[in-house]
Parts: structure tokens; sequence; C-alpha cells
């Protein structure tokens, strides 16, 4: 949610409304939502390419490394799924519509705030890999996150003006005055600590001639929140007359603001206020709108929910507001983040928005070419109702196979009907999708990548699905990839191994050096100032983002038949690009990688597998000209040919050095038992 103008207006009034906190040696509960938002558009990071995950990765584990050294204990709460209601619908598309122009803002060299497509995902496993506690909420998360922070009495810390409204015991710390990149030490100590600023609920009540502190949601809706933006309230606005108070240069910026806290402390409870604030409206009227503001203000009493048992025991019980009669491994993985919001999207709503990336907007929207995929994992829900309310479902006619999806459409957003594919009857059955065995699932999920299984055999465990959805991404002519496309993508993906290497114990793993060499050489690349922005580059990898993203989550759904990648150094959009300019200029694959032999046969070993599956317009290399550059070259034919003798037996066999990787996979980091 957010009130608008709130924030903006206590923190004009800091000296009144916050205090100066030395923080450390406490529990804090974190709007995970809004901290990889303020992360990712407030450390510098590049957002024109797609996402520097890799950059991203580095600050956030630079983030629970201050919190660390404070002795914060760190618990993270991120939103779920639309509230079942969907009454924050029309905000939603709102916002679209302002990311569409900031993306397009972006995408011809202006300024603007998008985050990248897989922000969410990479934030989860850097989480994961730091072992810091985190939930993920049925739906919007504010409520669960007040109520836990009064359950431990400790602080919030987010950007959430709504956090300004809640009575919270220990205070709310706004992440713009959290200074976490300035960690002090307490004089004459070792202690550190993080300084900060907490807001004050009583005293902004005291500011407002003690106002009753239990008027404020009223405030807060009559304001103008993310769920109430009706007519009639302009109506009452513009009839009442708000007191401003004392004359103030900024009044007129916080006309609203100052008017209604002005108007509202004369009240001594919200039945009084919302009395007053009825009789100012047409009588029909009065009965929906009173119904509808008495809702909306409940948003701001305690949850239902107790996240403490989800942190002390892994699990906590759903809320009854949010109740579809969903299978229970379904709402445990949810709770987990190991299920997208994507997900709880299409099963109650049978709705899902598309965001937009940084693309080219005179073209079809990036989600396009994932749309099979999509109709996949719509097929797999189609057979779990939506939340039939108080209608007994019994007596509903059958839902037709369809869901909606909110896309772009030039710089416009459109809703779409979108047909689930008919899957065979042992896949319709949510609740026992789990009791397939490993090679069904598997089965389903590469048929849809239209990939087999024999073409990952020589790829490391921790890349098959990366490099899966790359064969499905070149099988689709409207992605309009070229070749130095597909290599400056797998030669991206060299980061994280090549990453894993340089930091591995084996002393063995980095004799020669080459691995650091090939690193420093990408990271050369990648800090290379962009140029003007190529559209048509950008467009085709915002379509493989798209591709991953919707293989992630059919994966996810279909428990892992293949291990879930490290999204933290798999893309790199700066570094990308810049290899398609090296690539179209002066540089090639061969120069790049010959100073890392075990790098140039991983690139091989994902090359020859997506090659397998490019159609010709790709314009891929044939064996034939291959020959005729080594012989050009004067270089023996064993050197260039790095790993093409290697048959995928050795290559498991551990005869190459990123054998780490077949381990070395997501799933090593996570405490949450696996879905049963």
């Amino acid at each position: 949610m957010g009130i608008r103008g709130l924030m903006s207006f206590v923190e004009d009034h800091s000296n009144e409304f916050f205090t100066d906190l030395k923080l450390r040696d406490t529990k804090i509960i974190i709007d995970g939502y809004a901290l990889f938002h303020r992360l990712c558009f407030s450390s510098n990071l590049e957002l024109r390419y797609g996402g520097d995950y890799d950059s991203f990765t580095d600050v956030v584990e630079k983030f629970f490394e201050s919190l660390s050294a404070c002795k914060i204990c760190p618990y993270v709460v991120l939103d779920g799924g639309c509230d079942i209601s969907d009454k924050k619908l029309n905000t939603l598309k709102d916002r679209a519509r302002e990311k569409i122009q900031m993306a397009h803002s972006l995408s011809v060299g202006g300024g603007g705030y998008v985050c990248p497509l897989l922000i969410r995902e990479v934030f989860i496993q850097v989480l994961i890999k730091l072992r810091v506690r985190f939930v993920q909420c049925f739906s919007e998360a504010d409520r669960d996150i007040m109520t836990l922070a009064n359950h431990w009495n400790c602080p919030v810390l987010s950007s959430d003006s709504d956090f300004c409204i809640f009575d919270l015991k220990s205070g709310f710390c706004p992440l713009n005055s959290f200074q976490w990149r300035n960690v002090n030490t307490i004089k004459g100590t070792r202690d550190c600590y993080i300084p900060a600023k907490c807001f004050s609920l009583d005293a902004l009540c005291c500011h407002f001639g003690n106002m009753n502190k239990v008027l404020l949601p009223l405030f807060a809706v009559l304001c103008g929140n993310d769920h109430v933006n009706l007519p009639v309230v302009e109506t009452f606005l513009s009839k009442v007359c708000l007191p401003l108070g004392a004359p103030s240069s900024k009044g007129r910026r916080h006309h609203r603001v100052l008017g209604l806290l002005n108007w509202l402390s004369r009240f001594a409870d919200p039945t009084e206020a919302l009395d007053n604030v009825l009789k100012h409206l047409p009588g029909k009227s009065r009965g929906t709108v009173k119904k509808l503001l008495c809702g909306s203000m409940g948003e701001y009493l305690q949850s239902q929910g107790r996240l403490q048992d989800f942190f002390q025991h892994g699990a906590y019980a759903c809320p009854d507001t949010w109740n579809p009669g969903l299978p229970p491994w379904v709402l445990a993985a949810l709770a987990r983040g190991q299920l997208s919001p994507f997900i709880s999207d299409a099963l109650v709503l049978r709705r899902t928005i598309l965001h937009t990336q940084v693309e080219n907007m005179q073209r079809p929207n990036a989600h396009r070419i994932s749309l099979p995929i999509r109709q996949v994992i719509y097929g797999l829900l189609v057979n779990t109702p939506p939340h039939p309310g108080n209608v007994t479902w019994d007596a509903l006619p059958p839902q037709p196979p369809t869901f909606s999806e909110v896309e772009r459409i030039n710089k416009n957003i459109k809703t779409s009907i979108v047909d689930a594919v008919e899957l065979p009857k042992d896949h319709s059955d949510l609740s026992k999708l789990t009791e397939l065995s490993l090679a069904r699932r598997q089965i389903l999920l590469l048929e849809t990548l239209k990939v087999k299984q024999s073409i990952l055999d020589p790829i490391p465990a921790a890349l098959k699905l990366p490099i899966a959805v790359s064969c499905y991404w070149v099988q689709h002519t409207e992605a309009k990839a070229k070749l130095h496309h597909l290599q400056a993508l797998l030669l991206g993906m060299l980061m994280g191994p090549l990453h894993a290497m340089i930091n591995s114990p084996d002393e063995e793993a980095l004799q020669g050096r080459g691995a650091e060499t090939l690193y420093e050489e990408l990271q050369r690349v990648k800090a290379q100032p962009g140029l003007r922005l190529d559209l048509d580059t950008a467009h085709v990898f915002c379509q493989w983002q798209c591709c991953l993203q919707m293989g992630l989550y059919l994966n996810q759904l279909l428990s892992a038949p293949l291990p879930e990648p490290d999204l933290t150094r798999l893309y790199s959009g700066s570094l990308v690009h810049g290899l398609c300019r090296q690539l179209l200029t002066s540089a090639s694959v061969e120069s790049l990688l010959h100073v890392c032999p075990e790098a140039q046969q991983l690139y091989e070993h994902m090359f020859n597998a997506t090659r397998s599956c490019a159609p010709a317009e790709l314009g891929l290399p044939k064996g034939k000209s291959k020959k005729r550059r080594q012989k050009k070259r004067g270089t023996p034919r064993s050197e260039n040919r790095v790993g093409t003798t290697l048959n995928a037996r050795s290559w498991h066999e551990g005869g190459n050095r990123f054998e780490l990787l077949m381990v070395g996979t997501l799933e090593e980091h996570m405490e949450a038992p696996e879905l049963e």
C-alpha cells in the first residue's frame, strides 16, 4: 500500500516526528519488497541492460554483512500474490502503465527506475545462501509485518508510508535514512551500530493536538491509498473546509495531508469522524461508501497470521481471508518462497500480470515468446478452483480453462485471454502433482522447452535448466536471435563457474590461473561504458529472460525435476551487451577463451547443445568452415577443439575442474525440507 504525500510530509518534519537510533543487538522485521527495490535503485546499478544480477547480489550481501556486524538479526517478509478481493487491480494497472513509460524512457537514453525481471528470484536466492530467515506471505505483507514486529517488540524497516499509520511498539525505520553503508563503533568499545531514524506515531499525534491515533486509518483511506480511490471521496474533500493550520511554505504541497489531519483531530473517535464524512455525500451512496471505508480501515488492524510460528516451526496457518482450498504442499511452497506469487495469482484469480522490461516498445512485448510455457503452467493449475466466496462451489458450472494476462501493447496495457494446455489426466490433479515420478515431471518440463534429455547430458547440473531454456529460445524465430547474441549469452553464463573456481578452496582448481585471467577480462568488458542501447539486442535478451522466468516457474511447480540454477551470476546485462559489441567488431570467442581451456570446454558443451536445436536462420557456423578457419590460423586442431573429444562419461567422472558445479547447486543452501 502507500498513502499519497505522507512520507514526504513526515520527512519534511523529521526533527519533530523522528528520533535518532543507534541500531544494534536487536531483531528487525524487514519489508522484503521495499528492501530489494531500494537496493536496486539506490546502488548505482545499470538498469538499461536487463539486470546486472551479480552486482545486485554483491550489494545485498554487503547489506546483510552490515547487519551481522551490528548483531542485528533480520527477518525478511515478502509480499505474496494479489488479495483475493482484487481491490488493488486498478492501482496495479496504473503502476504497470507507469513502468512502461519508465522502461521506454530508459530504452531511449532517459532516466527511470525499472526492476530487472528476475530481481525477486535473485534476492530470494541470496537470502537462502546467507541463511537469512524469510517468509513469503499469501498476499500483501504489511499487516503481517506489523503483527510480527509487535509480537517481538522490534522495529520495522521499510519505505512504505503505511507504517506511519500502524501502531508499532518499537517504531518504523525508513530505508532512506537507514545508513547501513556507514557502520559506526560505540566509543571505547568494539560494539558496532547502524545510524537510523525511527518514526514516532505519538509525536505525529501530539503535533496535531493529541489526536487519537485510532483516527489515522480513516485519514489514510481519505487521503488516498492503493485500496481506495473513490470519486465520492473527492466530492467530500471538495465540500469540506480543510483547515491547514499555521501557514507553511510547504503547506500547498501537502495541502491534503495537513488539512485532513487537522480536520480529523477535532473528533474523538473514527465513528464520529466517519459520520461527518458521510453527511457531505449523497444519501444514496452513503451505505456503500461507509462499507468500503470501514473495510479499508480494517487493513490497518492486526493480522490473523502468526509469522512467528513460521520462523519457529517452519509453517504457519493460512489466514481465513486467504483460504482458496489449495493443496497443503502448494501453501507450504508459497510460504517458503519456492513458488512465485505469479503462481498464486494464476491459481486464485485466474489472472497474471506480465512485467515490462527495457525492451523495444515498437515490437510485441517480450513475454509473447514464453506464452507456450505459461499455457502449460496454466494447464497444471486449471483444475484447482479459485476461491468460491459465499457460493457453493458444487453449484457453479465448470470453469473454462482460460486465464487473463495483463500485458504491454505498444506503450499501454491490455488484458488478453489465454487458453490453458490440456494435459494428461495424471497431471491434472494439482494436489497429486508431487506424487508423479521424477522422470514424468522431467519429461513434461523438457517437452515444454522442446529439448531432448540427451542434449543436456554433457551440461553441468547447475546449468541444465538455463541451457534447456536457451534451446527453447533459439527455436523461436520471433526472437530474431543471431549468432553473436547466443555467443554473448553463453560467455556470460561462464561467470558463475569462473567465480566458483576462483573462490574454491581447492588449490588444484586454480592451476595456471586461467580462470582468474578470463574472469578479469570479462569483468573488464562489463565495466566498459555503455553506448546507446541497441534496442533489437535488448529485446532479444528480454525475450530470453522471459523464457528463463517461466522455465523457472514451471520447474518450481514440478518440484524441480532440474536443479534450480544459481541466478546470481547467470546473467549480467552489461557484460552480455558488451560482449555483443566486441563480437561484432574485434573479438572472437576463441580469443577470449584460449586462456582457460576448462571454460572453453564448458562453452563448447553449451554451444553444441543449443546449436543442435537452432534453426538455420540463426546462422551458426558449419563444421567445414570451422576447420577452414583453424587451418588458416595455423593452430593445431586439437588446441582449438578443446573438449570436443571428451565424451559425456568422462565429463561426469571428473575430467574437468568445473565438476564442482555438479553439486554446487542452490539446493545445498536450502534449510527447508523437501516437498512431500
